[in-house]
């Protein structure tokens, strides 16, 4: 088990609206997304900076609040919707994060990496068909798209609330890691400091003795996962192993419940209700 290191200073919604998404070697959290260039308009407006700081500090509202003063006199600043999207999801108020997105995209609809924000948008609000056409389309342009679309290993998919921490879920295009990482949930307390990951992983060591037991399920392309969780020293814990395949929402299930009944080592923290 790889050890976890300590956070970046910027929320990962943060760093998608800054724009790139790069892999950090021998980082716990490799594959989230990277501080990129921020938006140039954002030096050149007071109040842009203003609630940049403030999303830095994490304080969403005071940076919402800030966006949108921006957009009651410039309703067509891409850079203060795109922000706003990012701060509303951090809210967890996700109409309000798709309603932004929205506008940023029919501002810049060649803009690939604004389909990063409208995916946790879309998931922000309950919309599943919306969220998922947007995965779809952000592995295509993986593939076929820019450079720096190519480059990405990932992208943030959700952020959600489990008693008082929130989750940031973050998706990889391909499976990273010595473990084949898939998925990543990455637990914040509400300063923002990242306290514990809970990765789902497909070795390959596991995987071929499950193969050899299930060579029906095998060659049909599913796998056996683990759930695995660790901290920033050496506390670290199995949860539990899975077969077949890495169905988002399943997951997501499986973690909240493993959250929400299991205390996170190392902290004060008890399981929450």
């Amino acid at each position: 088990m790889k050890k976890f290191t300590a956070a970046r200073g910027l929320s990962v919604a943060l760093m998608l609206a800054g724009g790139a998404m790069a892999q950090t070697a021998g980082h716990a959290g490799a594959g989230i997304p990277e501080p990129g260039a921020v938006p140039t308009s954002v030096a050149a407006n007071p109040t842009l900076s203003q609630g940049l700081a403030a999303l830095k500090a994490e304080q969403p509202r005071q940076a919402l609040s800030d966006f949108q003063q921006i957009l009651k006199t410039d309703p067509n600043n891409m850079a203060a919707n795109l922000l706003a999207s990012t701060a509303a999801v951090e809210l967890y108020q996700g109409q309000l994060a798709v309603q932004y997105a929205q506008k940023a995209q029919q501002l810049e609809p060649g803009n690939w990496k604004i389909h990063t924000t409208l995916v946790a948008a879309y998931a922000a609000a309950g919309m599943r068909q919306q969220r998922d056409h947007e995965r779809a389309l952000l592995r295509e342009m993986h593939r076929t798209g820019p450079s720096d679309a190519r480059e990405a290993t990932g992208f943030l998919l959700e952020m959600f609330p489990v008693g008082a921490d929130r989750v940031d879920a973050i998706e990889y295009f391909e499976p990273v890691g010595k473990f084949h990482t898939y998925y990543r949930f990455l637990v914040r307390q509400p300063d923002g400091k990242r306290v514990w990951e809970i990765d789902i992983q497909s070795n390959d060591f596991d995987e071929k003795s499950w193969a050899e037991a299930h060579p029906e399920e095998a060659a049909a392309g599913k796998r056996q996962f683990q759930i695995a969780g660790h901290g920033d020293d050496e506390n670290s814990v199995d949860y539990r192993m899975f077969s077949g395949e890495p169905n988002y929402d399943d997951i997501r299930v499986m973690v909240v419940e493993i959250l929400r009944t299991r205390a996170i080592p190392g902290t004060q923290a008890a399981a929450v209700q």
